[in-house]
């Protein structure tokens, strides 16, 4: 079963390809990426690996995690689903009471 790796404290500079050769040491790589911000297309120093197997995914993460990369020591973790995140007024409960106010004469 494929597994997918969060990759942190990347350079800037770093590009995609690289990361795609430094974890071919651990296993096949199903994909890369590297997360960009969509106004500038700068990196914002972190992406995600997918390994083939859980196996390469631990393989992958004894080996680089804390390695220095481009002078910064790299993070890899195993990735967890992003946490929804709630902008409605209402605290997130889905409604809105409305109290009645009394008048300010």
């Amino acid at each position: 079963m494929q597994k997918k790796l969060f990759v942190g404290g990347l350079p800037y500079s770093t590009e995609v390809e690289e990361i795609r050769e430094l974890f071919t040491q651990a296993g096949e790589v199903v994909s890369a990426n590297i997360i960009r911000d969509k106004f500038t297309n700068q990196s914002r120093g972190f992406g995600f690996v997918e390994m083939a197997t859980e196996e390469q995914a631990s393989d992958a993460i004894q080996r680089f995690n804390g390695m220095q990369l481009g002078g910064r020591n790299i993070v890899v973790s195993e990735s967890r689903p992003q946490e929804k995140k709630n902008f409605s007024r209402d605290g997130g409960e889905g409604r809105r009471e409305f109290r009645r106010r009394e008048p300010r004469w």
